[in-house]
C-alpha cells in the first residue's frame, strides 16, 4: 500500500518523545519491523536500502535512501589482488555522508541478502560508528506501508574513526596460517572450502591451511533471517573460543559469520579478512589446502 503521510506514526513518535532526538546511545545489532515503524519520523534514524535501484523504486520503506550494494561503492578492488576490500577510508566516509548519514545518526541497513547487510554493518563499525543496525527480515520482511520513487537526504558530515580491531590484514592472516593462535573460519560452501568448486575471483581453489568450514548459509533460515541465538551457538561451536579471523572469496559472505560471532554471540577478538582468498591466492607462493 502506498503512503504519502504517516500521521499515526507521527503522533506515536511525538508521544515517545523521539522527534528531534539523536540516535539511541547503544544501537542494537538487529532491530525489528515494529521498532523501525515507530522511528520513521526520527530525523536521526536513516534507513539505507541496499537492494538494486530498480527494486527500490518499485517500493521501499518510507524515507529509505537507496544505497544499492553493487553500485554505491561499499567494496573496492586493490592492486594486491583483493577484489572486494574496504575502500579507502576517506572515500567511503564521504560516500556515507553523501547518503545523508552523519556521526549523530543511527543507520538502519535494509537488504534482501544478509551478507550485504552484514558487510555494510561491518563497514560502519570499522569506521568507528557504533550506531548501526540491521533490519531483521530485510526488505522482504517489511509488511508495513511502502512508498515509491527516490528519497534524498541533505548530505551530512561523516567523520571516520578507523579502527583495525575488527579488520584483519594480510600479515595477520599469514601469522594465523603459520600457527599464531588465531582460528581461521571459512564462510564459503563446503565445495569451495575443499576446492571442488572455485570462484573466478580466486586463483586457486581450496582454503587457508587449518581453516574450519562454517558455511554462512547454515546461519540463515529459508526466508533469509538469522537463526536463533541458541541455534547459532551450536552451529558456530567449531570456531572454538580463541580469537578468530573469518574470510571467504572477497569479504562478502564472511560478513555473515563475522556478524554472528561478534555481534550475536558477543565473542571478542573476531576480525573479518576483507582481502580473503582473492588476495591470498594472488601470490602463488602462499599455501592453500584442498
Amino acid at each position: 500500500m502506498l503512503v504519502s503521510t504517516l500521521n499515526v506514526r507521527f503522533a506515536l513518535c511525538l508521544a515517545a518523545g523521539i522527534l528531534g532526538a539523536g540516535a539511541a546511545s547503544a544501537a542494537e545489532p538487529m532491530v525489528s519491523e515494529s521498532w523501525l515503524a515507530t522511528q520513521l519520523h526520527n530525523p536521526h534514524v536513516v534507513v539505507l536500502d541496499l537492494r538494486p535501484a530498480a527494486a527500490y523504486l518499485e517500493g521501499h520503506i518510507p524515507g529509505a535512501v537507496s544505497a544499492d550494494f553493487s553500485t554505491t561503492g561499499w567494496m573496492a578492488p586493490e592492486p594486491g589482488g583483493a577484489a572486494g576490500a574496504l575502500p579507502p577510508v576517506e572515500r567511503i566516509a564521504a560516500t556515507i555522508g553523501t547518503l545523508g548519514v552523519g556521526n549523530d545518526d543511527q543507520a538502519v541497513i535494509v537488504a534482501d541478502a544478509f551478507p550485504a547487510a552484514a558487510r555494510v554493518y561491518w563497514t560502519f563499525k570499522v569506521l568507528g560508528h557504533a550506531e548501526v543496525s540491521i533490519l531483521d527480515g530485510g526488505a522482504r520482511g517489511w509488511t508495513e506501508p511502502v512508498e515509491r520513487g527516490p528519497v534524498t537526504r541533505e548530505p551530512a558530515v561523516f567523520t571516520a574513526h578507523y579502527t583495525d580491531s575488527l579488520r584483519a590484514g594480510l600479515p595477520e592472516v599469514a601469522a594465523a596460517v603459520a600457527g599464531g593462535g588465531t582460528k581461521l573460519v571459512d564462510a564459503r560452501s563446503m565445495s569451495q572450502w575443499n576446492g571442488a568448486v572455485r570462484s573466478p575471483a580466486v586463483r586457486a581453489g581450496g582454503h587457508l591451511p587449518g581453516a574450519v568450514s562454517l558455511d554462512q548459509a547454515a546461519a540463515l533460515t529459508a526466508d533469509g533471517r538469522l537463526k536463533s541465538r541458541n541455534e547459532l551457538a551450536l552451529l558456530f561451536a567449531p570456531a572454538g573460543t580463541m580469537p578468530a579471523i573469518v574470510y571467504c572469496n572477497v569479504g562478502y559472505l564472511s560478513a555473515t559469520d563475522w556478524f554472528v560471532l561478534s555481534e550475536v554471540l558477543r565473542r571478542p577478538g573476531v576480525k573479518l579478512y576483507d582481502g580473503s582468498m582473492s588476495e591470498w591466492t594472488a601470490d602463488p607462493s602462499r599455501p592453500v589446502e584442498q
